[in-house]
Order: C-alpha cells, then structure tokens, then sequence
C-alpha cells in the first residue's frame, strides 16, 4: 500500500491489486468506501482498461477476427470476460511524491491480441483529488479501447446520485443492454430520490455536466466531474448493499459486439495514446 496526501485530502493505493485505491478520505471522512479485506472487489476504486463493464460470450470480431476472451471474475466464473485487463494485474510504481503517484502496466498480446501499455496518475491538490487513466497501443495493428473507472461509493438511505443522462439502457438477466430510452434532454433518472429508491445495474449515455453524490447525515458532498471523452456512466446500486457505484467510462457495455450502436469504443492506431481523467471535489453542504 502507498499513502500520499495533501492536508486535507489522503489516498491509499494498492499497486499489487489491479492499480486500485484503498481509500480516499477528506479530513477524515470517506470518499471512496474504505478497503475492508483484501482483494481489487472490496477496494475504494479500480481502473477500466482496455474495455468496461462485460463482453457478452467473452467473444468479439475485429479486424477480421474472433476473439475469445477468458472470464475474469474472481469470484464467479459465470461471469463472461469483464472489467478490461487492468484490474486484474500488478501494477508497478512509476514516480512517486509526497502529493502524486504514477503507475504502469505493461499487457503482451496473449487472450487480448494487442500489446498495450496503460498508467495511471493520481494527483492531489488541496481539496482535489485527480485520477488521470492513459493506454498507448504498443501492436502493429489498430486496436480497440475503452477506458473507464470503477469508484465505489458509501451508501446509506439517504445517500443520493445526481447525474444528468439523455439515455438509459434497459438490460437482460445478463445484465447485458436490450433497448436505449433516450429522452430529448438529460435527465435525474432518480428524480432527486435517493439512490437506494432504485435497484439498478446499467449504463447511462450522454452525460450533461458533473456527477454528484451527496451524504446529508454528514452533510457532506462530493463533485466527480470526468473528461468529456468518458461520456457514459455505469451505476450499480444493489439492494441491501453499504455502496453504489458511479462508472465514468467511455463507451456502451458490450460495445465489442455492437457496431453501429450507442457509444463505440475507439480504435487506436499502432503507438497512438489516448488519457482521460476525472476529478473528485469534496464540500460541505449547506
């Protein structure tokens, strides 16, 4: 585990587990739900690389090519192949300062048949935190990218999501998007309820502005506000659960398999770069 802090704001992060923050806390008080045991799905937030969410069958075409992907999930193996590569994997430490972390990762061709490099930056500055993701396509053929992150939030009764989205995907037993309700303008899904009103697990397009999660028992807030180019959100809320999950990612779930539909991921030319980042602002509220 390595601690950096600001003052006011301290991060712990765990290079071996995925690249995943530990905890992130502002005078104390919780941002991301604190590490409670040991494994990347009990973490505070892990990062999405080369693809988020699932891949339906663990099976794509590109290029001309079938991919098959080996499922991933460490704890059900019913899972298909989810979540990228990264989170999975030790990361190693780039740079390190009293404020500031960066860590890299180096993927070969194997399962996924590109090589790729990814780092991630994590930044602290005052009351600021800023969690910066980068992949570079290190294959001699284009290859497809998606980048995202995983934060997992603490939730209690009253702890609301406010988020503005054109779209909503209905999903099937799969969890896998069916049909997009998009509406002319972006919208509060939970209509100001809290976010345990709403047992859900899908993703959001066409976010409008910042993502907020609010604790009024401690009057505390929270502005996560993600890089134009992470235009989706996945939100997971299960029922009877401490947390909810908040994804800034950059394209639909299952995009692999569904060219000309909803938010496709990129396609990287051979040695191209692409970064995004979201910032995390706590305040007081009123």
């Amino acid at each position: 585990m390595i601690s950096i802090d600001s003052g006011a704001l301290c991060l712990l992060v765990d290079p071996a587990a995925g690249g995943s923050v530990a905890a992130l806390e502002w005078r104390g008080l919780p941002l991301l739900r604190r590490q409670r045991a040991p494994g990347v799905l009990n973490s505070g937030c892990f990062p999405l690389v080369p693809f988020s969410n699932r891949i339906a069958r663990s099976t794509f075409r590109f290029g001309g090519r079938n991919i098959a992907l080996p499922p991933n999930h460490p704890d059900n193996p019913d899972e298909p192949a989810m979540h990228g590569l990264g989170w999975r994997e030790a990361w190693t430490v780039a740079d390190r300062q009293d404020d500031r972390l960066h860590l890299s990762l180096a993927m070969d061709a194997g399962a996924w048949p590109w090589a790729f490099t990814a780092e991630q930056t994590f930044v602290l500055d005052g009351d600021s935190a800023r969690f910066t993701l980068a992949i570079t396509n290190r294959a001699d053929t284009p290859m497809p990218a998606g980048l995202g992150f995983h934060p997992f939030f603490p939730r209690t009764p009253l702890t609301r999501l406010n988020a503005l989205h054109r779209g909503e995907w209905q999903v099937d037993a799969r969890r896998l998007p069916t049909v997009l309700d998009l509406r002319a303008d972006a919208i509060d899904w939970w209509h100001g309820q809290a976010a345990a009103s709403r047992t859900v697990d899908t993703v959001y397009e066409q976010r409008r502005g910042p993502i907020s999660i609010l604790w009024p028992e401690q009057r505390l807030g929270l502005t996560m506000t993600p890089d134009d180019d992470l235009s989706c959100t996945v939100v997971y809320v299960p029922p009877d659960s401490d947390f909810l999950c908040a994804e800034p990612v950059s394209h639909m779930t299952d995009s692999l398999n569904r060219a000309g539909t909803g938010t496709g991921m990129r396609v990287l030319a051979p040695g191209e770069r692409w970064q995004v980042a979201i910032g995390l602002t706590p305040f007081n509220m009123l």
